[in-house]
């Protein structure tokens, strides 16, 4: 062993007696990337109610107002709701915190729990519009309206009237007093925008689904066409990245 040690030693300095320079090579390693925490809140991407009818006539996608529950005609209301999540938030994130915001303006019951469903078809929000004081009621559907039984107006429709959506709710919230309603936060919903994030094609939003086994428990909020921005729906999302 002690005479490899020479002979690779002896080898050393005859290259240096030579002339010859032994040259070594920086390994350089990628910079160490930055974890960063972040908040953003988010505005619809689009949203509507689905009023409910037997043939699909009636929408209000343009409408400023959302409505969830029970008319006093017994006629179900169910509000759609979708955010662009992708594009906003920087792909790989991992989201940590989820909370969704809708403001409500007109209440004829008291306290009633409203459930958040995860709507497993695409839906279309047309130009359907039934004016601030009517449209709770709707106008005529238009082209690409979500309906009682259409996810787009006039030739889509859902696999079951009244929208297609996961049967065990994502959060749920009790809304009584007019002003802000708040769902989450919670695990569900964190993993729901998680997937929404990393699987954009399966981003259908929520629904909203109020008391509809009792009259006169429908509940209005503001939609996104509302005149006052601070009223709109608001998805706030807390999530970690790199920079």
């Amino acid at each position: 062993m002690r005479h490899s040690t020479f002979l690779v030693l002896g080898l050393v300095l005859a290259s240096s007696a030579r002339g010859q320079t032994v040259r070594h090579r920086a390994v350089r390693f990628p910079p160490a990337k930055n974890i960063v925490s972040k908040s953003i809140v988010l505005t619809p991407l689009k949203d509507t109610t689905l009023i409910q009818t037997t043939d699909g006539a009636v929408s209000n996608g343009a409408g400023t107002h959302l409505f969830a529950g029970n008319t006093a005609n017994l006629q179900l209301r169910r509000a759609l709701i979708a955010f662009d999540v992708a594009a906003l938030i920087p792909p790989g994130s991992t989201i940590t915190r989820v909370t969704l915001v809708l403001h409500l303006s007109k209440s004829v019951a008291n306290a009633e729990s409203m459930e958040l469903h995860r709507v497993t078809a695409d839906w279309g929000q047309g130009s359907s519009k039934a004016g601030t004081d009517r449209d709770g009621f709707g106008d005529f559907s238009q082209t690409g309206d979500a309906t009682w039984i259409h996810t787009f107006f006039p030739d889509r429709h859902w696999k079951t009237p009244g929208g297609d959506f996961d049967t065990a709710a994502d959060a749920i919230t009790t809304v009584n007093e007019f002003g802000e309603s708040m769902w989450g936060p919670s695990a569900t919903m964190v993993a729901r925008v998680q997937d929404w994030l990393d699987h954009p094609s399966a981003n259908f939003g929520w629904i909203v689904i109020g008391n509809e086994s009792a009259p006169r428990t429908a509940k209005r909020f503001d939609s996104r066409e509302v005149v006052t921005e601070s009223t709109r729906p608001a998805l706030t999302v807390d999530f970690n990245t790199t920079q």
